[in-house]
Protein backbone atom coordinates (compact mmCIF):
# COMPACT_ATOMS: atom_id res chain seq x y z
CA UNK A 1 0.00 0.00 0.00
CA UNK A 2 0.82 3.26 -0.99
CA UNK A 3 0.99 6.23 2.23
CA UNK A 4 -0.03 9.67 0.99
CA UNK A 5 1.38 12.53 3.96
CA UNK A 6 -0.04 15.62 3.58
CA UNK A 7 2.13 17.93 5.90
CA UNK A 8 -0.01 20.92 7.08
CA UNK A 9 -2.51 20.87 4.58
CA UNK A 10 -4.47 24.74 3.83
CA UNK A 11 -6.81 23.89 1.56
CA UNK A 12 -9.81 22.14 2.60
CA UNK A 13 -11.38 21.24 -1.26
CA UNK A 14 -7.78 20.05 -2.63
CA UNK A 15 -7.85 17.41 1.11
CA UNK A 16 -10.74 16.80 0.27
CA UNK A 17 -10.00 15.67 -3.37
CA UNK A 18 -7.32 13.56 -2.47
CA UNK A 19 -9.39 11.89 0.52
CA UNK A 20 -11.33 10.69 -2.74
CA UNK A 21 -8.61 9.64 -4.82
CA UNK A 22 -7.19 7.02 -1.61
CA UNK A 23 -10.23 5.90 -0.95
CA UNK A 24 -10.41 5.04 -5.10
CA UNK A 25 -6.95 3.62 -5.19
CA UNK A 26 -6.01 2.15 -2.07
CA UNK A 27 -3.39 4.32 -0.66
CA UNK A 28 -3.16 5.59 3.20
CA UNK A 29 -3.90 8.63 4.06
CA UNK A 30 -2.08 10.23 6.72
CA UNK A 31 -2.76 14.37 7.39
CA UNK A 32 -0.01 16.32 9.64
CA UNK A 33 -1.34 19.17 11.79
CA UNK A 34 -1.50 21.94 11.78
CA UNK A 35 -4.47 22.11 9.35
CA UNK A 36 -5.47 25.42 7.34
CA UNK A 37 -9.05 24.57 8.22
CA UNK A 38 -11.33 22.86 10.11
CA UNK A 39 -11.89 18.91 9.40
CA UNK A 40 -15.80 20.03 9.97
CA UNK A 41 -15.15 22.12 6.86
CA UNK A 42 -18.38 22.25 4.24
CA UNK A 43 -15.70 22.50 1.64
CA UNK A 44 -13.90 19.79 2.78
CA UNK A 45 -17.03 17.38 3.05
CA UNK A 46 -18.07 18.78 -0.55
CA UNK A 47 -15.16 17.55 -2.48
CA UNK A 48 -14.52 14.26 -0.35
CA UNK A 49 -18.49 13.30 -1.02
CA UNK A 50 -18.84 10.40 1.24
CA UNK A 51 -15.58 9.12 0.65
CA UNK A 52 -14.20 10.60 4.13
CA UNK A 53 -16.48 8.63 5.74
CA UNK A 54 -15.29 5.17 4.90
CA UNK A 55 -11.45 6.22 4.38
CA UNK A 56 -9.54 5.69 7.47
CA UNK A 57 -7.64 8.71 7.68
CA UNK A 58 -4.67 8.76 10.41
CA UNK A 59 -3.86 12.24 11.97
CA UNK A 60 -0.99 13.06 13.47
CA UNK A 61 0.05 15.91 15.29
CA UNK A 62 3.98 16.36 13.74
CA UNK A 63 5.37 14.60 11.62
CA UNK A 64 8.09 12.82 13.61
CA UNK A 65 4.55 10.68 15.48
CA UNK A 66 3.60 9.68 11.89
CA UNK A 67 6.69 8.22 10.59
CA UNK A 68 7.51 5.90 13.96
CA UNK A 69 4.16 4.85 13.24
CA UNK A 70 4.57 3.88 9.43
CA UNK A 71 5.98 0.88 8.29
CA UNK A 72 7.30 2.06 5.09
CA UNK A 73 10.38 1.11 2.63
CA UNK A 74 11.42 4.64 1.58
CA UNK A 75 10.27 8.44 2.25
CA UNK A 76 10.00 10.21 -1.18
CA UNK A 77 9.02 13.89 -1.07
CA UNK A 78 7.36 15.29 -3.92
CA UNK A 79 9.16 18.85 -4.23
CA UNK A 80 9.67 21.47 -7.60
CA UNK A 81 13.35 21.16 -6.05
CA UNK A 82 13.52 17.25 -6.85
CA UNK A 83 16.25 15.49 -9.02
CA UNK A 84 14.25 12.33 -10.62
CA UNK A 85 11.24 13.15 -12.17
CA UNK A 86 8.58 11.57 -10.88
CA UNK A 87 7.97 8.61 -13.60
CA UNK A 88 11.65 7.63 -13.18
CA UNK A 89 10.98 6.73 -9.77
CA UNK A 90 10.68 3.32 -8.84
CA UNK A 91 7.97 3.31 -6.33
CA UNK A 92 7.67 -0.47 -4.09
CA UNK A 93 4.82 -1.52 -1.75
CA UNK A 94 5.20 0.42 1.24
CA UNK A 95 6.38 4.10 0.27
CA UNK A 96 5.30 7.02 1.55
CA UNK A 97 4.80 10.19 -0.76
CA UNK A 98 4.98 13.44 1.33
CA UNK A 99 3.36 16.47 0.24
CA UNK A 100 3.99 19.94 1.59
CA UNK A 101 1.42 22.48 2.09
CA UNK A 102 -0.26 24.80 -0.92
CA UNK A 103 1.60 27.97 -0.31
CA UNK A 104 5.07 27.09 0.41
CA UNK A 105 5.94 23.43 -0.25
CA UNK A 106 8.10 20.88 2.16
CA UNK A 107 10.47 22.92 4.78
CA UNK A 108 14.33 21.97 4.31
CA UNK A 109 14.73 19.99 7.51
CA UNK A 110 11.37 17.67 6.08
CA UNK A 111 13.53 17.79 2.94
CA UNK A 112 16.49 16.15 4.90
CA UNK A 113 14.31 13.33 6.16
CA UNK A 114 13.29 12.11 2.65
CA UNK A 115 15.55 9.04 0.70
CA UNK A 116 14.68 11.03 -2.64
CA UNK A 117 13.07 14.29 -3.89
CA UNK A 118 10.75 13.64 -6.66
CA UNK A 119 9.73 16.43 -9.35
CA UNK A 120 6.92 16.29 -11.68
CA UNK A 121 7.61 18.14 -14.72
CA UNK A 122 6.98 21.90 -15.65
CA UNK A 123 7.10 24.71 -18.16
CA UNK A 124 10.45 26.74 -16.64
CA UNK A 125 8.89 29.82 -15.25
CA UNK A 126 6.14 27.78 -13.15
CA UNK A 127 6.32 27.50 -9.64
CA UNK A 128 3.70 24.91 -9.01
CA UNK A 129 0.87 22.59 -9.38
CA UNK A 130 -2.21 22.03 -8.15
CA UNK A 131 -1.93 19.79 -4.87
CA UNK A 132 -4.62 17.10 -5.66
CA UNK A 133 -3.80 17.18 -9.23
CA UNK A 134 -0.19 16.15 -7.90
CA UNK A 135 -1.07 13.34 -5.65
CA UNK A 136 -3.45 12.09 -8.91
CA UNK A 137 -0.02 12.00 -11.29
CA UNK A 138 2.08 10.12 -8.76
CA UNK A 139 -0.48 8.17 -7.09
CA UNK A 140 -1.51 6.51 -10.61
CA UNK A 141 2.01 6.55 -11.69
CA UNK A 142 2.96 4.55 -8.17
CA UNK A 143 -0.43 2.08 -9.00
CA UNK A 144 0.46 1.27 -12.78
CA UNK A 145 4.45 0.22 -11.67
CA UNK A 146 2.74 -2.17 -9.14
CA UNK A 147 0.18 -3.31 -11.59
CA UNK A 148 -2.73 -1.64 -10.14
CA UNK A 149 -2.75 -4.09 -7.03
Amino acid sequence: MTNIILYQPEIPPNTGNIIRLCANTGCQLHLIQPFGFFLNDEKLKRASMDYAEIQDIQIYPTLKTCLAKLNYTKLLALTTKGNVIYTEQKYEENTALIFGPESRGLPTDVLELCDQKVKIPMLTNSRSLNLANSVAIVIYEAWRQNGFR
